[in-house]
């Protein structure tokens, strides 16, 4: 019987500010090094599969579902989790608007709907109707809040979110 080889490998990122050094197994994803390496559990894992989009991140500067990037992928990357957007106890005016327009139903797509929203708005900080629909179309809600959503990303862009 063959073993198993399991290599580990360093990786270091610097997540919402903080830098973090670790060996991870090379196999390893994206989400699950953040979520259970890291204690980072804000971004959820729906699927594994990249089509719900709760796994959504920015990593240098780009939306990307980390259920689709191993760990070792990120070496030296910049990286922003929902746990990033808010300063303290503030929220930003994306996030008020979510709360504002009901957009939160059960929560579990929220911070993945939060980042895809929160890179729409940093590159277009006026979208057409069209444009937050199609920003947030890698986003599923199970809860079918898609409404609530959208007005309250049109409403954040009103405000001059992000």
């Amino acid at each position: 019987m063959a073993t198993e080889v399991v290599s580990s490998q360093p990786v270091t990122v610097t997540i919402n500010g903080t830098v973090y050094e670790r060996e991870v197994e090379a196999r390893k994803l994206l989400i699950h090094f953040i979520r259970d390496d890291l204690d980072l559990t804000g971004s959820h894992i729906g699927c594994d599969t990249g089509n719900c989009g709760a796994c959504s991140i920015l990593v240098d500067g780009t939306l990307v579902k980390s259920c689709m990037l191993l760990a070792v992928q990120a070496d030296g990357a910049t990286i922003e989790t929902v746990e990033g957007l808010a300063e303290g106890d503030e929220l930003t005016a994306l996030q008020q608007a979510f709360s504002d327009h009901r957009a939160l139903q059960c929560g579990y797509c929220t911070p993945g709907m939060l980042m895809s929203a929160t890179a729409l708005l940093r590159g277009n900080a006026n979208p057409s109707e069209q444009q937050i629909r199609k920003a947030l179309q890698g986003n599923l809600c199970r809860c079918t809040g898609y409404w609530n959503i959208f007005e309250a990303v049109k409403a954040a862009a009103e405000r001059g979110a992000p």
